[in-house]
């Protein structure tokens, strides 16, 4: 999806300090996660219609929610609107038909600028009709923490049973575009638990597993760290199967060694980067159609930075920033990030 206007944080939000650690919620009385209360949120927006996005609303339309979505570009919107879906110019308007608005969004800066923008869903109101936000990207645990403090900060237009204040969950996902279709994604989620309680049968409708991470901004962290170790194993592997070429062996024999032995994990038996040993990966199809190089050094970015802020000595971070940025530069930024194994290791395919 093309960038969003830059943030216009408010001020009192870049000064907010990042240790925020969810107080702001003890005042709240606990509200009712029974199914009763649930049925409740049957207006559900959805602002990011790029590939996850659009196919997580087509599955919230499966499963029978009202959704108006919002996105930059015009012509999906288009789209949805002709299978009769609401589409709506601003995240504001679409907070005015939601109960329930999910963000789906490449960044931390849009993220801001959708919230606390112009014509974002704030709009820097006191009183807003959503009483529940959820926002699905990857970013850093410190702005879903400042923007959490700021949703927290509003009251809502409209009290529904015990809900005296508008809440947000941080909850990105893990499983990519074909999950999204499948709606077989997992969640990550932070945020009050009582708010995750009740959301549950919206992220169902979306996604097979929902795991609670605890409070606000836990979420982006579970989701920052999933993609560390995913990063590094895919490097691992990588090297281990180049090196093993090198010497002479078959890149399937080694697999099936390592897929047998002390060395499996997710890159060597359900994402193979050497093409021609698995199929249905992006590695059969000249590493098109997975998770973009690009995506995986801004999520490396945002483990460094978050290390950073805590004062964690990560030296993989560091290594892996450093391959994937070579990657970007060297003009693959738009290939899966299983293209190390050809472009930074100089492996083979299997013939």
């Amino acid at each position: 999806m093309a960038a969003i206007r830059r943030a216009q944080s408010l001020l009192s939000l870049t000064k907010f300090k990042t240790n925020f650690v969810s107080a702001s919620y003890l005042s709240l009385r606990r509200f009712s996660s029974s199914s009763q209360n649930s049925k409740q949120f049957q207006n559900v927006g959805f602002i990011g219609l790029g590939n996850m996005g659009s196919r997580m609303v087509n599955n919230l339309v499966k499963a029978g929610y009202n959704v108006t979505v919002h996105d930059i570009n015009r012509d999906v919107m288009k789209m949805f609107a002709q299978l009769g879906v609401s589409a709506r110019d601003t995240p504001y308007e679409v907070a005015q038909d939601s109960q329930v608005v999910i963000t789906m969004l490449p960044s931390s800066s849009h993220v801001m600028d959708v919230y606390t923008g112009r014509n974002g869903l704030l709009r820097g109101e006191n009183a807003i009709r959503p009483a529940l936000f959820i926002d699905s990207s990857t970013i850093d645990p410190q702005t879903t923490r400042k923007i959490s403090f700021a949703v927290s900060n509003c009251n809502l237009k409209e009290k529904r049973d015990n809900w005296e204040k508008p809440v947000m969950l941080d909850a990105p996902v893990s499983g990519g575009v074909l999950a999204a279709e499948a709606s077989t994604l997992t969640f990550m989620v932070g945020g009050p638990e009582d708010a995750y309680l009740a959301a549950r049968p919206i992220l169902q409708s979306m996604g097979r597993t929902s795991i609670y991470c605890g409070g606000s901004g836990n979420g982006s962290a579970a989701k920052i760290c999933n993609n560390l170790a995913m990063a590094v194993s895919m490097l691992g592997t990588s090297e281990a199967l180049a090196l093993g070429q090198s010497l002479g062996i078959s890149a399937s024999t080694l697999t099936e060694v390592l897929n047998t032995s002390s060395g499996r994990c997710w890159s060597s038996d359900a994402y193979n980067p050497v093409p021609g040993v698995m199929k249905g990966v992006p590695s059969s199809r000249d590493y098109n159609g997975g998770f973009a190089s690009k995506l995986m050094a801004k999520d490396l970015n945002l483990a460094a930075a978050s290390a950073e802020e805590v004062g964690h000595k990560s030296p993989l971070i560091s290594k892996a920033q450093e391959i994937y940025k070579k990657m970007c530069e060297e003009g693959h930024e738009r290939k899966d990030f299983s293209c190390v194994f050809r472009h930074f290791y100089n492996g083979k395919d299997e013939v």
